[in-house]
């Protein structure tokens, strides 16, 4: 079950915050994470096994508890924002197949709003969040744009 775990956490980063993903490969440590955040829930899974739950409701919980500190995603969050308000550039950066590294640029552009507008589950719907993203992006594409008309 652990290893099921560890291969479920893994897809789910690669789909949900794939700039978490990225961060971890860069320090070489995807393995160590996975390994450690499922480590940390073995009483739970231990517990939930001695009740006797089946295994696709045992995964479910484990995993909830597993993605808690990844929810929402600010990836999912960028993604969305950015293919709603400058659809042109996400096509262009999709069509280019650098997506997912621009956005992964974006998330840390716009940590400090997220971090000071304190991004969670309650408030991801905010307008006030949503507009402070949106000029941070625009800045972001905006810097971008100069940098390519530089070369």
């Amino acid at each position: 079950m652990k290893q099921r775990l560890i291969e479920k956490l893994h897809r789910y980063l690669a789909l949900n915050s794939p700039d978490v993903l990225v961060a971890l490969q860069e320090e070489s440590g995807v393995t160590s994470y996975l390994e450690e955040k499922v480590s940390g829930i073995v009483p739970m899974l231990k517990a939930l096994e001695e009740k006797g739950l089946p295994g696709y409701i045992i995964e479910e919980r484990c995993m909830d508890s597993l993605t808690a500190d990844l929810r929402p995603s600010r990836y999912l969050y960028l993604r969305s924002l950015l293919e709603e308000e400058f659809e042109g550039d996400f096509l262009q950066m999709r069509e280019a197949g650098i997506l997912t590294l621009e956005i992964t640029g974006m998330i840390r552009a716009c940590a400090q709003v997220f971090e000071t507008l304190d991004f969670n589950e309650a408030n991801k719907e905010s307008r006030e969040l949503y507009y402070a993203i949106t000029g941070t992006v625009h800045a972001y594409l905006g810097d971008r744009k100069e940098g390519q008309d530089g070369l």
